[in-house]
């Protein structure tokens, strides 16, 4: 059967028919009386693969036209993927077909919608339909102007002294801090509830690391020493006093913390202690900064989250009101440029709401991740390392487009937090179109190699180093080798951060069990080894060919790091020790990875008090910014090995803005 798209069909079907006109403007085809039957009438039903559903699709038909299209995309992201059925429906109607175009932000889905449309298409006219895809436009225009909204359509006016924009993890810390310095607040999320918080928390100087010191004097951090290791990861593309603002308050963000959530009975924080093993020292050198809390056995019955916590601390306050289903559409500026409100979106009863701020509005709306114009045009590197899995942020770069408008500044290059935690298909590589897997497994040290067997770098340091070297071999994608032995393996490397699958020295949890990761790989009908993911053999040879790399070549490489694993000494790529472990022990394992994408971290420029800024360096006054949507602090890569730098950076930047704006 030959492959078509929906127009050449619809050429096809009508040539020779004289009374038949395609409008061109909508792409509605018109049909005489005597038209040839271009359908089996009927209703026809097909699914694809979104980001974290099947996307189901059933359309009706008659002989000549399509009379009913119902869209299901409940299984998506609800305010990203889950929200476009109806809006897609209505296009595919209009279209009659599927040259319909994607929805700004939720790509994928569109994606998988439209090859589900022309399955339809193609069961009812028994000829293959095939979506016809466009080259990505990576010079798009993704800012646009600033939407005009009438009067007329503002339904609601509301007041208040300070605004929060989002209730994420800056979010929430702006609120509790500003409801509890006195400042009557405002939050408004898009979404129908709050997000609760990233839950690695990387701070300096914290009542938990002075108190370790003694039995581990090597936490102890030089507070220059970590400012110019932050520096030198971005290239120098940071502003060197934002640093030291999370540096010098970071301590008492963590402290602040502790004693508001275990007041409660329900939580502890504890230390991630580990900097890896001081007798093999990496070549990139670890900090111990990161913090999580845990529930504690009254918790864990109580079945609290950080976002129930957190919500009782403000309403205790009396301090704050909420908008959930509202989402920011502009800011507003008197003549000065001084930003005085927003306008924003009631989504869930129409019309739009203008908030009047008296004292400054704060925007903790995250990144762009999910808007896809922009990932394209600021990074299309990323977009080409990374697969889809429907775990990460949902942000699509409203507020930072949304500042943008108001005058402020965007960082001069752009960065993205990244983990070596995704996998592909045996017979597929790395691409935003790819849908992968979430593979927690994927940071651990082993040897990996490219498309054609040959190892590449040292494969341990910083997450984004992996993927970065991984960038520059073939279709962004590589494979990672390990045997029986990996369980001892990954607890002789001594990871830190949130790869670490033991307990930390200092006896802390890691985030994940090395028993419940394995058992998430290897056991049940979802596990990576039953959907064929992760490939299993009982000779390298094998396990080759079920990853479609060369036999020879892989068996070459294995034999080569075995022997470099057998003296102790990497002479290839400066590997430690402690993490060349030989691949000799049957059965072998091996499985294709590529980039988790968490979030992008660059975004509009702020000053020390977290007032967003022009180009010229003036703040706009009323605004300010925390988290993904700011920017002057990553740049290039992310230093992972300062644990939890990015949500200790959001909740310290955060709890900074909340007391400044407060007092106003």
């Amino acid at each position: 059967m030959k492959n078509i798209s929906r127009r050449d069909f619809l050429k096809g079907a009508l040539a020779g028919t004289a009374a038949v006109a395609l409008g061109s403007a909508t792409g509605i085809a018109a049909f005489a009386d005597d038209a040839k039957a271009l359908y089996t009438p009927g209703t026809y039903v097909a699914s694809a693969k979104g980001i974290a559903s099947d996307v189901k699709v059933t359309m009706t038909f008659s002989e000549t036209a399509i009379t009913d299209v119902k869209i299901d995309v409940s299984g998506e992201t609800p305010s990203i993927g889950g929200a476009i059925g109806e809006q897609m429906e209505q296009a595919v109607l209009a279209a009659q077909g599927v040259e319909v175009d994607a929805v700004s932000g939720a790509t994928v889905t569109s994606d998988a919608v439209k090859k589900a449309v022309a399955d339809c298409i193609s069961q009812a006219s028994g000829k293959a339909v095939v979506v016809q895809e466009a080259a990505p436009a990576a010079n798009a225009d993704w800012l646009g102007q600033a939407p005009e909204i009438a009067e007329a359509d503002i339904k609601e006016e509301l007041e208040t002294e300070v605004l929060v924009v989002g209730c994420g993890t800056g979010g929430w810390i702006a609120t509790m801090t500003a409801a509890e310095e006195g400042a009557k607040v405002l939050v408004i999320e898009k979404r129908e509830a709050p997000t609760g918080i990233r839950e690695d928390i990387g701070s300096i100087d914290s009542r938990l690391q002075r108190a370790s010191f003694a039995q581990y004097p090597e936490f102890k951090i030089d507070r220059t020493e970590a400012l110019q290791e932050i520096v030198r990861y971005a290239g120098g593309y940071v502003d060197s006093d934002l640093v030291k603002v999370w540096i010098d308050n970071s301590g008492e963000l963590v402290d602040w913390l502790t004693d508001l959530m275990e007041s409660t009975g329900d939580w502890y924080m504890s230390l991630e202690g580990g900097v890896g093993d001081l007798e093999h020292p990496e070549r990139d050198k670890a900090f111990a900064t990161g913090h999580s809390p845990h529930k504690t056995q009254q918790g864990q019955e109580k079945n609290v989250s950080t976002s129930s916590t957190f919500r009782d601390f403000c309403d205790a306050t009396g301090n704050v009101d909420w908008r959930f289903q509202t989402a920011l559409v502009k800011l507003e500026q008197d003549e000065s440029g001084k930003v005085t409100g927003v306008i924003a979106r009631d989504e869930a009863n129409g019309g739009y709401v203008r908030v009047k701020v008296s004292k400054g509005v704060i925007m903790a709306t995250g990144g762009y991740a999910t808007n896809t114009d922009m990932m394209l045009a600021l990074q299309p590197q990323t977009m080409k390392m990374k697969a889809n899995v429907p775990i990460g942020s949902t942000a699509d770069g409203s507020g930072i487009k949304a500042m943008l408008w108001a005058g402020a500044e965007l960082d001069p290059t752009h960065a993205s937090m990244m983990f070596n935690r995704c996998s592909v298909l045996p017979d597929e590589t790395a691409g935003y179109k790819t849908n992968g897997k979430w593979y927690w497994f994927g940071e651990q040290p082993f040897l990996k190699v490219n498309l054609k067997g040959q190892r590449f770098c040292n494969e341990s340091g910083p997450y984004e180093f992996m993927l970065h070297s991984m960038y520059m071999q073939p279709n962004h994608t590589y494979v990672d080798i390990f045997d029986a032995n990996n369980k001892q393996y990954c607890e002789q490397f001594d990871e830190v951060g949130c790869c670490r699958l033991f307990k930390f020295p200092n006896g802390a949890e890691s985030n994940m069990p090395y028993d419940y990761v394995w058992g998430q790989m290897t056991e049940g009908e979802n596990s990576h080894l039953a959907l064929g993911y992760l490939q299993k053999a009982d000779t390298i040879e094998e396990l080759a060919g079920k990853l479609n790399i060369p036999a020879d070549e892989l068996a070459r490489t294995v034999a080569r790091y075995n022997v470099l694993c057998a003296k102790g000494v990497d002479e290839d790529y400066g590997k430690s020790a402690h993490r060349m472990t030989p691949v000799d022990t049957a059965p072998f394992y091996g499985i294709r990875t590529c980039a988790w994408h968490l979030t992008t971290l660059n975004g509009c420029r702020i000053n020390t008090d977290m007032q967003v800024i022009r180009e010229d360096g003036t703040p706009i006054e009323g605004l300010y910014a925390t988290g993904d949507c700011s920017g002057g602090f990553f740049s290039q890569t992310y230093p992972n090995l300062f644990t939890g730098l990015a949500c200790g950076r959001t909740m310290t930047f955060g709890r900074r803005a909340a007391r400044i704006v407060a007092k106003k």
